[in-house]
């Protein structure tokens, strides 16, 4: 945490003198404090972030990558013509453990075009599809593969 506060800083300011470097320093040091102290942050979450970052931008990369195709897809559905949605609700269990992922699972399907979590409580998932093969594979989805692989 204190190295993210410190390369903010310096990025912020965009240029680097002493005087920025030791205020940096000192801004780093209070506001790590502060997140430990109050958000319960400890240097073990900083090595599982650490840990898992390679995991979690291979996350964002797979969600960026996802929605650009779904926005495709849905937008091909309104310029067709012939074509109509055709809502479905599909519900399924994701298997993850972790609340914190079923969670992100939960967002990352909402993010996704023509689809939206409902309902979400422990793995149980409801979802509204505008039409039917957009639900299929949701419970085995690349993100709930990502999910699990990543360490809480």
């Amino acid at each position: 945490m204190f190295i993210l506060f410190l390369l903010l800083w310096l990025i912020f300011n965009g240029r680097l003198t002493a005087e920025i470097l030791l205020l940096g320093l000192l801004f780093a040091v209070a506001l790590s404090a502060l997140f430990y102290k109050v958000l319960g942050y400890s240097p073990a979450s900083d090595r599982k972030l650490l840990r898992n970052l390679p995991l979690i931008i291979l996350y964002i990369g797979n969600l960026i990558l996802e929605i650009i195709k779904a926005a495709f897809q849905v937008t091909a559905l309104i310029w067709k013509r012939g074509e109509s949605p055709d809502p479905i609700m599909v519900e399924f269990r994701s298997g993850l453990t972790d609340p914190f992922a079923n969670v992100v699972l939960a967002n990352s399907i909402t993010l996704t075009p023509g689809t939206f979590t409902v309902e979400h409580s422990d793995d149980r998932f409801v979802i509204h599809c505008l039409r039917p093969e957009f639900a299929e594979g949701l419970d085995d989805s690349s993100f709930i593969r990502l999910l699990r692989r990543i360490r809480p």
